[in-house]
């Protein structure tokens, strides 16, 4: 019996650190009134250095394309 409830007793241990990040997410959720990461915009077409480069990349592989 005594196995049985160091089992599940580690089950516990395991099943709180897996579920952490989840509880700190939604709390951080709640806090900040339903923005979980602060004012984002919500439109999502801000220019960013990640757009600008995977822009020129695009630009550039269909560039090379159009010229074969």
């Amino acid at each position: 019996m005594g196995g049985v409830i160091e089992l599940v007793v580690l089950m516990l241990i395991i099943a709180i650190f897996a579920f952490a990040p989840l509880g700190y997410f939604i709390y951080m959720y709640t806090m900040k009134n339903g923005e979980p990461f602060g004012d984002t915009e919500p439109h999502g077409d801000s220019d960013s250095a990640l757009l600008r480069t995977v822009s020129k990349a695009i630009l550039m592989v269909r560039g090379k394309l159009g010229k074969s």
